[in-house]
């Protein structure tokens, strides 16, 4: 038995390793590759397998770059099982349809600068019969993936429906346990079930995005949302809220809804202008097997506590359009999370040159992005072709983020110990937080620890 790491080896990008097993091979995610789009075409139209040799699936969450390449490896043979939660199968049906639409606009840009045809990398149908393949299974209740492989389901906190996998590995009279993090949340955050552990892993399997920093409290970031509001409202201004269409935009839902009922905050008009965001937030309201106890108890007690209701949820462009002419103050929450595209662009462009209004950074924002830019203060930003002057006050709420830091990381790996952990593999993360996530493992007693490159393969 062996695994090999083909996508999130030493970048955070394209989640996806192989097991074999007596003759068997099953993936652990099959997330899109993200970067430069050349590049990124070229790793996400050939898989480094046979897709058709590939007998199962277990996704671990509906992220893009977990999930994300499921249609095209559908496209390339793939007919074998695809298992993961209730959750993640619904988002996975809106999400990879939002790929799919995405995947033609490429192509069209990089057939122009290429001057040649190129393949899409999959169609709304590939996502259909994807989609069609999933098997849904809940949290903590055993399920065969394929001969010598049973899988148990975890809460990974990350984002609705998300999960931890603990696989258990058999061939002949050797057995090993596998815990996989796939992407790893927080405890105590909104809305969610807290991450669980494996406490009887060989061998573990660990995300390490954040393993080089520790958040601030969330307590800490939702005081400064309660601040950023008021201040925003007494100058007359607008609050821009760019925010990934799945998880960001519930949360700051929630928390708006929860600093209004308090009193922390004016009540504010509340729009959501992103259909998927829009769409993802339908599905929430039906999962409420994901949520935490306090979340579950509010809902008994009060059906509108989540605060979903409080939005009006904008789909048309013209209504879209029409927020631009608000005079009042009000809040926007629009994808995507990073500023690199959709229908928040127009409402910075909009809204940037005047100082009474803020954007709230409130997610990761990677180098070169428009977020990051005006995270780091630049005072003018491109958009549409067009010179835009930032005078508006631009903030940064830092402990939102859904995946753990540093500490919940290392939590989590020393809560997998139960005497027999052997190996510790780090992946989906930069080579810098992942060399200070193996530093301190190793500090704690932790020593066979690695972080493998692309293509490596190990034997267990």
């Amino acid at each position: 038995m062996n695994i090999q790491f083909f996508g999130a080896a030493q970048t955070v990008t394209g989640s996806m390793h192989l097991i074999e097993i007596g003759g068997k091979r099953i993936l652990l995610d099959c997330g899109l590759y993200q970067g430069h789009r050349d590049e990124a075409y070229e790793r996400n139209i050939t898989f480094p397998f046979e897709p058709n040799d590939i007998d199962a699936i277990v996704l671990s969450h509906a992220h893009i770059d977990h999930s994300g390449n499921l249609p095209g490896i559908v496209k390339q043979g793939f007919r074998g099982d695809i298992f993961c939660t209730s959750a993640t199968r619904d988002l996975c049906g809106i999400m990879l349809a939002d790929s799919a639409y995405l995947q033609e606009k490429d192509i069209e840009h990089l057939e122009k600068k290429q001057k040649k045809h190129l393949d899409l990398l999959y169609t709304i149908d590939d996502v259909h019969e994807a989609v069609a393949l999933m098997r849904i299974m809940p949290y903590h209740r055993a399920f065969n993936v394929v001969n010598g492989v049973e899988c148990q389901f975890y809460a990974a906190g990350h984002i609705l429906g998300a999960a931890v996998s603990r696989l258990t590995l058999t061939e002949g009279a050797k057995k090993k346990t596998l815990a996989f993090t796939g992407d790893l949340g927080r405890k105590h955050r909104p809305l969610l079930l807290d991450p669980e552990f494996v406490s009887d892993a060989n061998v573990v399997i660990s995300e390490s995005t954040y393993g080089d920093r520790i958040h601030e409290p969330m307590e800490e970031s939702v005081a400064m949302l309660a601040e950023v509001v008021e201040r925003t409202s007494s100058r007359g201004g607008k609050l821009v809220i760019p925010a990934f269409s799945i998880g960001r935009t519930q949360d700051i839902l929630f928390l708006l809804h929860s600093l209004a009922m308090r009193k922390k905050i004016p009540s504010l008009p509340i729009f959501v202008d992103s259909p998927l965001s829009v769409n993802a937030t339908s599905i929430y309201k039906i999962h409420q097997d994901c949520f935490n106890d306090d979340t579950r108890r509010s809902l008994s007690q009060d059906e509108d506590s989540l605060g979903f209701n409080d939005a009006t949820y904008i789909t048309s462009t013209d209504d879209s359009k029409r927020l631009n002419d608000m005079k009042d103050p009000c809040i926007i929450i629009s994808a995507s999370g990073m500023c690199e595209g959709g229908r928040v662009l127009h409402h910075i462009a909009n809204n940037a040159g005047d100082e009474r209004n803020t954007i709230l950074i409130c997610g990761y924002q990677a180098s070169n992005t428009l977020g990051a830019r005006l995270v780091n203060h630049a005072r003018s930003v491109k958009i549409y072709g067009d010179e835009i002057q930032v005078l508006c006050n631009v903030e940064n709420l830092h402990g939102m983020s859904a995946h753990g830091d540093q500490n919940d990381l290392v939590n989590f790996v020393e809560n997998c110990n139960g005497g027999n952990l052997e190996n510790v593999y780090l992946v989906h993360g930069e080579p810098d937080a992942q060399t200070a996530f193996k530093n301190v493992l190793n500090k704690r007693g932790l020593k066979n620890v690695s972080i493998p490159q692309h293509g490596q393969k190990v034997d267990l």
